[in-house]
């Protein structure tokens, strides 16, 4: 089984890249923006979607970076490959979703949503100089971390 998951490397003015500090299961993870490809769905539209269901933010989903060209399987479910399609993504209005000045700095509603769905998130921004193949968690990111770190 194939599960295929579409993120956007949003980078500031500032030269910020955006990224989401999620609470799964237990785990704490560092990832860019994005979510699964829904069925009947193209992979510009999903994304565009995951920025307006997770932040309520319009995006414009630009070049294509990565697509994963090696075996990943699932950390959530063993019986399913993984495939992440990462694209450059540019906000096409203020962003209004609240944003961190650190990792895993959830407020009360979003960790009572974790206590509801086992699942909860927030948003930040990394500087630029500061920004690494350590600043995500999963392995498909860090590759693209480095990618981007090198244009």
């Amino acid at each position: 089984m194939f599960n295929i998951r579409v993120y956007g490397i949003l980078i500031n003015n500032l030269k910020q890249v955006l990224v989401s500090d999620e609470l799964i299961r237990g785990a704490q993870i560092t990832k860019f923006p994005g979510g699964g490809l829904e069925f009947g769905e193209g992979t510009r539209e999903c994304l565009a979607r995951e920025f307006m269901e997770e932040m309520n933010l319009q995006v414009k989903v630009a070049d294509h970076i990565y697509t994963t060209d090696f075996y990943q399987r699932s950390a959530f479910n063993a019986a399913h490959q993984i495939i992440s399609i990462y694209y450059f993504a540019e906000a096409l209005e203020p962003i209004t979703a609240p944003l961190r000045n650190k990792a895993f700095n959830f407020d009360a509603q979003q960790m009572k949503m974790y206590e509801e769905t086992g699942e909860t998130e927030t948003f930040r921004f990394i500087d630029w100089e500061d920004f690494s193949e350590e600043s995500v968690s999963l392995p498909i990111d860090k590759i693209v971390a480095n990618m981007i770190k090198q244009m």
